[in-house]
């Protein structure tokens, strides 16, 4: 409770006044019945019309004043809730947008999604519902017993049967229904990720023709979600007709022994009839406690989910960084002795002993084989994931030093996979810089070999993009993304096998323009091609983890079997394709 609290504060009007205009409408419900009863005992029996109307006027007066309490109660119900909602959500969002790659990795993308649209919903309909009945169920509960009571002690005696039964069923459905809902949240969480999986690669399952096989995913995923919810809905199903036959056995108790009451004349008619709707009120109070404990039950399962992404502890923080306010300067960057894995349990490490140094302005270049760790490599720049030892310097001081914000800030980097948003090309752009003039944007489009394909299309840099970028080529997509690092103007420049989709001459020029346009710039170039990265300043060759060479393309040509292995295995295949 105490984590949810801090969101009722904000809104601590609304959550009064909610429940207290609520209590109007509860008045109202429970003094009708015995000005009803009145009617029938003082004015239809005694013939008469003056005090029937008097009566009347003084409930329609009443009515005016449920309705105001009961309209009012429900609309900052309503607000209340959903402010709450919206602040919850955005927490909750915000905390994800500090995870570090392993946290992501400990949640599934799906469950991730599910937590943030619909366990949110779950604790805000529950809140919705609270504020509505908190003071509505037990002051309609406690004012309906009292006034049964003092119509008729005796007759009352029929809800010390009833109601101990009653609580008996709630207490065991509430006892049941808790684990049903958690692993109900978790089916929805399967499903939800296979949805996404399956439209974000639905090019992929074109390609193979695998609808069927991934139809069947679906359905197997989507049979246990029904299963699930079916369990745990068919709890209330029962629940409800359960109650309803205990609460027609206490009308019926009521009529019965109240009727013949009425017959040897120890209780008016009206007071009957009275008592008849206080039962009702009763026991439809506490049908109503019941299902807000069912609704608590559901939303004590997404609390707690919502509540192990809050209490995450984030993998990378700045909290004690030293160097909070230094900006990237120069872009020497350093590896010292630097191992990493990426799970605490893996007994072998991804980088083993990496040993580099790379001076400012410099272009590296980096190959080896697939899965040899060069993307991991720089994703230590730029704090991505953290070394497990060893240390990564730039300009001398070690990454962890440096602000997160500032630290990116000065790291341009196009990915291995890449990215673009839904939305227009311009605004895809100004991811690099949101406040880029129109001539920084086209510049930067010139000089990754974009601007021209850009303007090839009718509305330009308004051209909208699907999202993903699904809507333009591969090569167009990287030399995009290239643009938006361009335009950030980094101090440090990674290029992860962004140029594979390019042919060799783009390519020629893009490069060309790093020695203009960034000349001051450390590049790194991530390639599987000789071509791409045979004029850089220095070339790294990665084998298994470890640096198993450092120097020019004829160096490594003379001295690096590795680096030779895969210059003539490249040679062969030119040969072959001319």
């Amino acid at each position: 409770m105490k984590r949810w609290f801090k969101y009722v504060k904000p809104y601590a009007k609304y959550f009064i006044l909610g429940p207290l205009l609520m209590i109007i409408e509860v008045l109202g419900e429970v003094v009708m019945p015995k000005l009803f009863a009145n009617i029938i005992n003082n004015g239809v029996a005694n013939q008469n019309p003056g005090y029937v109307v008097t009566m009347g006027l003084l409930m329609i007066g009443m009515s005016v004043l449920m309705i105001v309490g009961g309209v009012g109660g429900c609309y900052f119900g309503a607000k209340a809730s959903i402010n709450f909602g919206a602040d919850v959500r955005k927490d909750v969002y915000t905390k994800v947008q500090t995870f570090g790659f392993s946290n992501i990795d400990k949640f599934s993308t799906g469950s991730l999604v599910t937590r943030l649209t619909n366990d949110v919903t779950q604790i805000q309909n529950f809140t919705n519902m609270l504020l509505r009945m908190c003071l509505r169920t037990p002051g309609m509960l406690i004012g309906a017993l009292y006034m049964a009571i003092r119509l008729n002690a005796r007759l009352a005696l029929v809800l010390a049967v009833i109601m101990p039964v009653m609580v008996i069923v709630m207490g065991f459905v509430l006892k049941i229904s808790f684990p049903k809902f958690s692993k109900m949240q978790a089916m929805v969480d399967g499903l939800n990720t296979k949805v996404q999986e399956n439209i974000t690669n639905i090019r992929v399952v074109k390609s193979f023709v695998r609808e069927d096989y991934e139809e069947e995913r679906f359905r197997t995923a989507n049979g246990n979600l029904k299963k699930a919810g079916m369990d745990a809905i068919g709890i209330i199903i029962l629940m409800m007709p359960v109650m309803t036959l205990f609460m027609n056995l206490a009308s019926l108790s009521v009529i019965w022994f109240g009727g013949k009451m009425v017959l040897v004349g120890t209780m008016p008619l009206g007071n009957l009839t009275a008592f008849i709707t206080y039962i009702m009120q009763i026991l439809s109070s506490l049908m109503m406690l019941s299902m807000i404990f069912m609704q608590l039950s559901r939303a004590s399962a997404s609390s707690k989910r919502l509540g192990e992404v809050l209490d995450e502890k984030v993998s990378l923080t700045d909290e004690n960084a030293a160097h909070k306010d230094k900006l990237v300067e120069e872009g020497r960057i350093e590896f010292r002795n630097v191992g990493f894995r990426y799970y605490e349990t893996s007994e072998k490490e991804v980088l083993i002993d990496i040993n580099l140094t790379i001076e400012p302005g410099q272009t590296v270049g980096i190959i080896g084989s697939t899965g040899c760790g060069k993307t991991t490599l720089v994703s230590m720049i730029p704090r991505l994931y953290d070394v497990d030892r060893g240390e990564v310097l730039i300009d001398g001081i070690n990454v962890k030093d440096y602000s997160l914000y500032n630290l990116r800030e000065g790291v341009g980097m196009v990915l291995q996979k890449n990215v673009l948003f839904s939305g227009t090309i311009e605004k895809n752009l100004r991811w690099g810089n949101k406040n880029a003039t129109e001539e920084e944007i086209t510049q930067a489009a010139k000089n990754a070999q974009a601007d021209d394909f850009i303007r090839s299309f009718s509305d330009g840099y308004q051209r909208m993009l699907d999202q993903g970028g699904t809507n333009v080529s591969g090569g167009q997509k990287q030399r995009l993304c290239i643009a938006r690092a361009l335009l950030k103007k980094p101090r440090i420049l990674i290029l992860d096998d962004s140029t594979s989709a390019v042919d060799t001459a783009t390519e020629a020029r893009i490069r060309q323009t790093f020695k203009g346009e960034l000349k001051d710039s450390t590049k790194i170039i991530i390639a599987q091609r000789i071509s791409s990265v045979k004029d850089a300043d220095m070339i790294v060759v990665m084998d298994d983890g470890r640096i198993t060479g450092v120097g020019t393309h004829d160096e490594l040509l003379k001295s690096n079997e590795e680096y030779q292995e895969i210059y003539y295995s490249q040679m062969d295949k030119e040969e072959v394709t001319a």
